[in-house]
């Protein structure tokens, strides 16, 4: 869902900027102006949609969030470790990404880095509330104060 978004941003906002400046589109180097500016928005909206809401919009979606494991706030270089730098470590190295399945707190080496990791909120799911086996098909269930 991110990557939809992010996606979305490259091409609203960096392509448009170097259309109308004539610049190249088409160079795939990794040092390429086009390439650099891409990367900003895609490692930005990691960092500060994180630092600032501990969810991006994906994590939002899905219901996860990300929560520090030693201090109670999740600090800018923290975030800036788990997204930035550990982001473009498992993107290069894209096989540590199975390391999530073999650790106890489902840590990917992102979360290893920063000592962070990712827990599903339980925002939207119901709770039930039981009624008293004894309550059924008695006076407790209805109101006998009419109003």
């Amino acid at each position: 869902m991110d990557l939809l978004i992010i996606g979305s941003l490259t091409s609203i906002i960096v392509y448009p900027i170097f259309r109308i400046a004539g610049w190249n589109l088409s160079n795939s180097a990794w040092y390429a102006p086009i390439s650099i500016l891409s990367a900003i928005v895609f490692y930005g909206y990691f960092v500060l949609m994180t630092y600032f809401w501990r969810q991006t919009i994906g994590k939002m979606i899905f219901g996860l969030t990300v929560i520090p494991l030693k201090d109670d706030s999740n600090s800018f270089l923290t975030i800036v470790i788990r997204e930035w730098i550990g982001r473009f470590i498992s993107t290069t190295l894209f096989p540590l990404y199975v390391v999530v399945a073999f650790t106890s707190k489902k840590q990917g080496v992102h979360d290893l880095f920063a000592d962070t990791s990712v827990i599903h909120e339980n925002t939207f799911e119901k709770t039930l509330q039981r009624v008293p086996y004894h309550a059924v098909n008695s006076h407790e269930l209805h109101d006998t104060n009419p109003i």
